[in-house]
């Protein structure tokens, strides 16, 4: 496949490895299909990318005629070619950004990355931050990223593992010192992995279990996350003793990562406490594996002897302690002398006991402590300018992921709890009718029973199977935490949180299950964060004063001084989006932080924000590290949580180059972001408080202009529902959870991600950049002073620069032109049209807006790699999109739809998903 592309001349790597890609492909398109597959493939690319020049209606109905006129297994190998050259275009581009990192590796010391460690910790020398400060800093740092099952990765793992060993044949062919006979072997091997792809199923045949989706979250940890985290930690410690020699470093463990995956109940009924167990147990036998294959790797490596070394009595009376109770005979290491193999022989067979007997460790401290009796005997004898870094990294893995890997959180909907709060309450006889009490009521109820040690629940009590699961789900969690340890399961999160008795409610779950327990004496004990969830505008508006409604309640005060004063909370960029538009949602949120934070100040509140965004722009969005930077820079020293879900998976995760930078940049973002916050005097210097009523009053025009449509235009969801693929994606296989919270058909049922993705694949991009135009447009035309403080916003405060961005790149996704061939799907052409005349008005009114704030001419200008690929792909995933609407029509007018075609509709649906990229 032809891959013409005026670039600059620092992407001249990447445009080989393109070109070599589409050679190939065009080779297999040969070998599978003949020539006249190969050239059925490059007309209709030709033509696709001539009309995105120039406009030609000529050119326009020949394109429509070839595709409406392709046979059936044509058709389908049409749109398998399209599709693999997005995976391979993908690939291209993540190796493009191994190779920069490379580049700026291999110069001398004055050439540092942008956004790396070493240059934020440059910065900080340059800005005279002393050591203190920098501790300080380290000490505040907090970033803790959660992997979730959220369905948006169309791509299956057998995919994502060919891709993975294409990236690594690709790197490999970058080694400057490769023999022919090497090069040769590598390009050989690059075309039989192309093949592979091309000669793999796409598509799942069966919806992924909850089990399926915990084994390919377990998959990053098992790849990349086990190395890369320990990694970036050292990095930390390696610049600053090289920049700041005279202080010894010792940084804390400031990057996590947890888990939704097998604990996230929230509209799932396929996630009971069965599979929570497994889930957990999964993560385990997978760490414990890590740890043993390293230590494996150490027993071979530490083969000092005490003929030559100077061990430590610590070590020699550990091992006269342990080896006679922990190993048979035929397991002593025979060498006497060789006293760390023996040791490593005695851990190693402790780790396998763990679970199974008391022999085993019964905490990942225990085996901290058997860890640190080696490094501190290996200090004794090792020169100290060179730490033996092995033992130290395996310390930082198990101070990481402790024996539980990943601590998982569990999530369910306010109303479970309040429906089992109801049914328990009137057999006990508290209340005939709990859900009907006003909030006033239901908190004096929770109230009493939180502060009275007497169990609630009736023993034996006939209870329905939905609160009989919701009292198994606290005893599992309570289970949890003697089995697993504590950091297994530490925070639990209430979807939909309105008021504070949805919080009040879980303690009281809690109370009964015997995590929460209050003394005789008075005192509360306590082993679970109870975090909310504010998804919706109304929610993130209230939320400030839900918050302090809690505070003030002596009886939650005192669980949070069992969780040192510090409250999580939890929100969500996909309902406030879906229910008001991207630039009023992103609004919300800031300012819902920025209240919450100072009103927590005032009762002496620590805060930890987990902020609840998706792989799409409409869902929050975008790269790690400006994610960061667009948060109130305040609430940075308070700690970071952030949800990493979808293709965001794959695509940051899946190489460990990329994890690795991904992992950098983030951390470099925050280390710099903490170390601004503690040298402002005020944090109200942060900003200018004249942007924050204009933001509002921009927000206020952009939430009436997007419910004008969305709530307001009694057809929109008949447009919504028949000029988007929609209705196919449920068979697309994508996720274990249904696409509605419940299947009423109702718009407030409906779930973001299929809101969004819909949307994406149409090239409308709705959500993720509607109504924003009109905002920004109605306070810039008030005045030239107006427009010029947009102007300003955007040049110096990072939140307003990064909503502007994601409008940028939300519109350079979207396509008009063929987003129109969608409104033919559309049954009432009159609708159709109305309703998309006004999506064009916005959309032209929204670019216009766009340009003049940030003085560019075109979309992106200030960020050329991102438009080179979007301008790479555009050819080849519109086949893809007119394809879709003729396969969707022709499906749609079936009476029983045809099993073949739906594969090939779910087929043009991948395929745009891995061009456009962050669809859901």
């Amino acid at each position: 496949m032809s891959t013409e592309l005026k670039v600059n001349d620092s992407s001249l790597p990447l445009r080989r490895d393109v070109k070599l890609l589409g050679q190939i492909l065009g080779e297999i398109l040969v070998s599978h299909g003949g020539t006249e597959l190969f050239d059925k493939v490059e007309k209709i690319r030709l033509m696709c990318k001539t009309l995105r020049t120039h406009f030609d209606n000529e050119i326009y109905s020949e394109l429509k005629e070839e595709i409406a006129n392709l046979n059936k297994p044509m058709r389908r190998q049409v749109i398998r070619a399209f599709s693999m050259y997005f995976h391979l275009i993908n690939i291209a581009e993540q190796n493009h950004r191994i190779r920069r990192r490379r580049q700026y590796q291999l110069e001398d010391d004055s050439v540092v990355q942008p956004d790396s460690i070493e240059s934020a910790i440059l910065s900080l020398k340059e800005n005279n931050i002393n050591e203190d400060m920098i501790q300080e800093v380290l000490n505040k740092l907090s970033l803790e990223l959660v992997i979730t099952a959220h369905p948006t990765e169309a791509a299956k793992r057998s995919i994502l593992e060919i891709q993975q060993r294409i990236a690594v044949v690709l790197k490999k062919l970058d080694h400057p010192l490769l023999t022919k006979r090497e090069r040769s072997k590598l390009e050989e091997s690059l075309f039989n992995e192309v093949t592979i792809l091309w000669q793999t199923d796409e598509l799942r045949h069966n919806k992924p279990s909850v089990l399926d989706e915990v084994r390919n979250g377990l998959y990053y940890f098992d790849q990349t996350l086990f190395e890369v985290l320990p990694e970036i930690h050292r990095e930390v410690e390696i610049c600053l003793e090289k920049n700041y020699s005279a202080k010894q470093w010792d940084v804390p463990n400031f990057l996590r990562f947890g888990s939704w995956i097998g604990g996230d109940r929230d509209g799932n009924p396929n996630v009971t406490p069965e599979i929570t167990w497994e889930t957990l147990h999964k993560q385990r036998k997978l760490v414990l594996k890590k740890y043993k294959n390293v230590l494996v790797d150490l027993m071979k490596r530490y083969s000092h002897s005490t003929t030559r070394v100077e061990v430590s009595d610590e070590l020699i009376q550990s091992l006269e302690v342990e080896e006679d109770k922990y190993l048979t005979d035929d397991m002593k290491w025979p060498v006497e002398g060789e006293v760390y193999r023996r040791k490593f022989a005695i851990i190693i067979e402790r780790l396998k006991q763990v679970g199974k007997s008391d022999l085993g460790y019964h905490s990942a401290e225990e085996l901290l402590e058997d860890l640190y009796i080696v490094k501190r005997s290996l200090n004794n004898h090792h020169p100290a300018a060179h730490e033996l870094k092995t033992i130290q990294k395996l310390i930082r893995q198990v101070q990481l992921f402790g024996f539980h890997l990943a601590t998982l959180d569990i999530r369910n909907h306010s109303g479970e709890h309040e429906a089992a709060m109801t049914e328990i309450l009137r057999k006990v006889q508290i209340s005939d009718n709990y859900a009907q009490l006003s909030e006033e009521e239901k908190v004096k109820i929770l109230e009493s029973i939180l502060m009275d040690p007497r169990p609630l629940l009736l023993l034996n009590e006939d209870y329905s199977p939905e609160t009989q699961q919701m009292i198994q789900v606290f005893q599992m969690i309570s289970n949890a935490h003697k089995v697993f340890g504590k950091r297994s399961i530490s925070v639990y999160l209430v979807s939909m949180t309105k008021s504070a008795s949805d919080l009040l409610e879980v303690l009281v779950m809690a109370k009964e299950a015997g995590i929460y327990r209050l003394h005789a004496d008075g005192t509360v004990e306590s082993q679970l964060n109870v975090a909310p969830l504010l998804e919706t505008i109304d929610d993130l508006t209230a939320g400030p004063k839900i918050m302090e409604t809690l505070f003030q309640m002596p009886v939650y005060r005192n669980h949070l001084k069992v969780m040192n004063d510090q409250q999580e909370i939890m929100l969500g960029y996909s309902d406030g989006s879906k229910d008001g538009g991207t630039l009023t949602a992103n609004w919300k949120l800031y300012k819902a932080q920025l209240e919450i934070h100072e009103m927590a100040n005032k009762y002496h509140i620590g805060l930890k924000f987990f902020h609840g965004r998706g792989g799409s722009l409409g869902r929050g969005g975008g790269p790690l590290n400006k994610s960061l930077l667009s948060q109130p820079a305040e609430t940075i020293g308070d700690g970071v949580k952030i949800t990493e879900q979808g293709e965001v998976l794959s695509s940051r995760y899946l190489l460990e180059d990329i994890a690795y930078r991904s992992l950098e940049q983030a951390t470099s973002t925050l280390m710099l972001a903490t170390a601004h916050v503690s040298k402002e005097a005020e944090p109200g210097n942060l900003r200018d408080e004249g942007w924050e009523s204009s933001i509002e009053e921009i927000s206020s025009a952009a939430l009436k202009k997007y419910q004008s449509l969305v709530f307001g235009d009694s057809d929109f969801l008949t447009y919504f529902n028949e000029a988007t693929p929609l209705r196919e994606l449920g068979d697309l296989n994508i996720g274990s959870r249904p696409m509605s919270r419940k299947n009423r058909g109702r718009f407030e049922d409906l779930r973001a991600i299929p809101w969004v993705f819909a949307w994406t694949q149409s090239r409308q991009l709705l959500p993720a950049w509607y109504a924003a135009g009109t905002g920004l447009e109605s306070y810039a035309l008030k005045s030239d002073q107006n427009l010029q403080q947009l102007q300003q916003m955007y040049e110096k405060w990072p939140f307003f620069r990064s909503t502007i961005d994601n409008l940028q790149m939300a519109l350079m996704k979207a396509d008009i032109t063929t987003a129109k061939e969608y409104l033919s799907l559309v049954e009432d052409q009159k609708i159709a049209e109305r309703i998309f005349s006004n999506i064009l008005e916005e959309y032209e009114r929204t670019k216009a807006i766009l340009l003049k704030i940030t003085g560019d001419r075109e979309l992106l200008d200030h960020t050329p790699n991102i438009k080179d690929s979007v301008y790479r792909r555009n050819p080849y995933v519109d086949p893809l999109n007119f394809l879709q609407v003729e396969l969707i029509k022709e499906l749609r007018n079936q009476h029983e739809p045809s099993e073949e075609l739906l594969t090939e509709v779910l087929l043009t649906i991948s395929g745009i998903s891995a061009g456009l990229r962050n669809t859901g």
